[in-house]
């Protein structure tokens, strides 16, 4: 197939089993790559009754059809498989270049089921695959695991994705890492792959993408490059890295949460923000595979209680997880929360809103120092942050036990359900749901729970507009139609996480359709993109539908439904009845089951699904 190697990489860690097999036309056909790839695999393999942390769960690692190419900022991976942090459809994406050396070693996919009795690690070099003892790499942090095994493999080339002790423990919100600390972060994948007691997958290899017109996508790609490189967004990242959505999400849009999701004003958040990165800590930038834009920080902090090595720097969620949730606004102890996260191997955005739960929660006064073992949970004080940190990513008996499995379960421990922010068990991110009424609604009927990566509507209310798609800006606090464009800017994300492309990267439409035909020679329109993505939509919500979703999963909390006293989202909630309603219609998705109808699956080809 043009746009494919062609070969998916199964790997049975029970047997030891290694077997490489033709990839599906027909799933790549219909589902392009990415998410959507792998999610129409583990539709075969998974039901109610599969543990997320047994051996009968598997993980998936998939690449799309311009991964690996010229294409702009595709550079990216997926890493799939039942969560156990959710316990249903579970999605991570990763940027860097090891989805690219994976297409170079002869690969578009490894599916891993089983479970080893010994650490492992996985090496894959030019379509050759080895199973190596990894005992000497378990406990070891993610920077030192990725060190020794390049070191041992004698390959500085080599790209290696692995999980750190959060993972190797099994805490839900364990994250898969790879290069410079770029990370599979959301819905737990690192403690799947730390049950099957996978340390890391090193690739490489001299492979090229198969492409059906190579001159018509080299003209694609380099047009499309070059309008990429140029445009406003992409300078300001390029400029200010994430972090320059800081200040104006905080002032103008009220977008920033604060005080764990009870605030609406931070002074703080400037001395958080891109610009003062810039001028205080920054060293340089950094890039994936393949991007002009370089939004990546490089940092360092030579003295002080904080000090740091040149190392990677915060992004924009992590700056407000440990930040502006904890009212702390000490760029340099964020920053070092941020290095302690990656080296521990949790995902920021879960493990940062479960510590502001604590903090909220000892302010409450429902937590106390016999609980947290004599540290005193101040808010603006971050030493308390680092305190539960280190007892979650050990798992730590007690309360670390209890933080590592997330903000759902320690609601339900300390009866205060209605404050744990999150959606299906996935902890909500850092775009204010009561800033955009559009991404309240998102975060409602995400398929992996609250996610801003599943789609993004309050790009397109703040102008980032894509008309050929239906995808036009409207009144942010607004309800008529809204509906109708959450659900198409999950369905055009839903191909970025397929084909994949990295979402701060946004070519005009048509020079996308030209790269998907010129790699794949598929022959396709702008017309038949939005119903591309909303097929794998359909897909993980029918997937969703047999692991137990039902319409009453499809909420916001309590906490982030109740009005602001102060900053630009005051008095301002969204109307989720109304949105929740309006959007079932447009998705023809049953009212008591919740599920897609027949008819609508009929229309996306998908009525051989049960």
């Amino acid at each position: 197939m043009n746009g494919y190697l062609g070969r998916i990489l199964r790997v049975n860690l029970t047997t030891g089993d290694i077997q490489a097999e033709p990839l599906n036309e027909a799933y790549a056909r219909q589902f392009v790559g990415g998410s959507g790839l792998a999610c129409r695999y583990l539709y075969d393999l998974i039901d109610a009754d599969t543990d997320p942390l047994g051996p009968d769960n598997p993980l998936v690692f998939m690449t799309g059809p311009l991964v690996g190419t010229s294409a702009p900022s595709c550079g990216r991976f997926v890493v799939c498989a039942r969560s156990p942090l959710t316990g249903i459809w579970g999605e991570a994406n990763s940027g860097g270049s090891w989805g690219p050396a994976l297409r170079f070693a002869g690969y578009d996919g490894i599916i891993i089921t089983g479970q080893s009795d010994r650490p492992v690690y996985l090496t894959i070099h030019d379509g050759e695959v080895e199973l190596r003892d990894a005992g000497h790499l378990w406990g070891l942090d993610f920077y030192a695991a990725h060190d020794v095994l390049q070191a041992e493999l004698g390959d500085t080339r080599a790209r290696v994705a692995a999980i750190g002790p959060a993972g190797e423990n099994l805490v839900k919100m364990a994250a898969v890492f790879n290069d410079n600390a770029r990370a599979a972060g959301r819905t737990g994948m690192g403690a799947v792959m730390g049950s099957k007691r996978l340390k890391a997958i090193a690739v490489s290899g001299r492979g090229k993408v198969p492409l059906a017109d190579p001159e018509a996508f080299r003209a694609a790609a380099k047009a499309a490059t070059a309008i990429v490189r140029e445009d406003f967004s992409s300078e300001m990242f390029r400029d200010l890295g994430t972090a320059g959505w800081m200040d104006a999400g905080s002032q103008l849009y009220g977008d920033v949460p604060m005080k764990y999701f009870t605030q609406g004003e931070f002074d703080g958040a400037f001395n958080l923000s891109g610009s003062s990165m810039t001028e205080t800590i920054l060293t340089g930038n950094s890039s994936c595979y393949g991007c002009p834009i370089r939004c990546g920080r490089v940092i360092e902090i030579q003295d002080g209680p904080y000090a740091i090595a040149e190392t990677d720097g915060p992004e924009y969620e992590t700056l407000c997880t440990f930040g502006t949730l904890l009212l702390v606004d000490d760029l340099g102890a964020v920053a070092a929360l941020n290095r302690r996260c990656n080296e521990l191997g949790v995902d920021t955005i879960s493990s940062g809103v479960t510590i502001a739960f604590a903090y909220h929660l000892f302010d409450q006064g429902v937590l106390t120092e016999a609980d947290t073992g004599g540290v005193t949970l101040c808010w603006g004080d971050p030493a308390g942050a680092f305190h539960l940190l280190e007892l979650l990513a050990r798992r730590e008996e007690g309360l670390g036990a209890l933080l590592a499995q997330g903000v759902r379960v320690i609601g339900s421990h300390y009866d205060r359900p209605t404050e744990a922010a999150h959606v299906k068990g996935l902890e909500i991110p850092m775009h204010e749901p009561r800033a955009f009424g559009g991404m309240a609604l998102a975060y409602a009927t995400s398929p992996r729970g609250a996610c801003h990566v599943q789609g993004d509507p309050y790009q397109v209310d703040i102008g980032m507009a894509v008309p050929e798609l239906g995808l036009v800006e409207g009144d942010r606090f607004a309800t008529e139609g809204k509906a109708q464009m959450v659900a198409r800017s999950q369905d055009w994300r839903a191909l970025y996480n397929a084909l994949i492309m990295c979402q701060m990267c946004n070519p005009p439409v048509g020079l996308t359709v030209d790269l998907i035909n010129a790699a794949t020679g598929w022959g396709i329109g702008v017309d038949d993109l939005i119903p591309m993505g909303e097929r794998i939509s359909q897909l993980k919500r029918l997937l969703n539908c047999r692991l137990g979703v039902t319409p009453a999963d499809d909420r916001l909390p309590d906490l982030v439904l109740q009005p602001l006293e102060a900053g630009a989202t005051e008095g301002h909630v969204p109307d989720m009845e109304a949105l929740l309603r309006d959007y079932y219609q447009v998705r023809d998705w049953d009212a008591t089951t919740g599920c897609p109808t027949p008819a609508r699956l009929a229309a996306l080809g998908l009525n051989d699904l049960d």
